[in-house]
């Protein structure tokens, strides 16, 4: 009975783990769009600016500003109209967690 109950909790646990790696897969594929412009992992070389290390919160409502209207930009409402919320969420995430770019 206890071999099942392990086994269960094993694959359980297998499954939370597989969405995670996919979830960071999405959210990198996101943040890899805007490379371009924000540089690898969010870290600017140009005038553009860095979101590395950016709260999560304020780059998602810039975002959504953005998707909304709210806020004006050269690229940046067109781009933002794009993503669904959810993929407004995951992407500020993701440059969230990227180490801040040294001044």
């Amino acid at each position: 009975m206890w071999l099942r109950v392990v086994a269960a909790v094993v694959l359980v646990g297998a499954g939370v783990g597989a969405q995670a790696a996919d979830t960071d897969a999405v959210a990198r594929g996101i943040a890899a769009s805007c490379a371009a412009c924000h540089g690898t992992n969010g870290v600017s070389a140009g005038v553009v600016p860095s979101l590395a290390g950016a709260p999560k919160s304020e780059l998602a409502s810039k975002l959504r500003d953005y998707k909304a209207g709210r806020r004006e930009g050269t690229i940046m409402p067109q781009l933002a109209k794009g993503y669904t919320d959810e993929q407004i969420e995951l992407a500020a995430a993701w440059f969230a967690g990227q180490p801040a770019p040294r001044k």
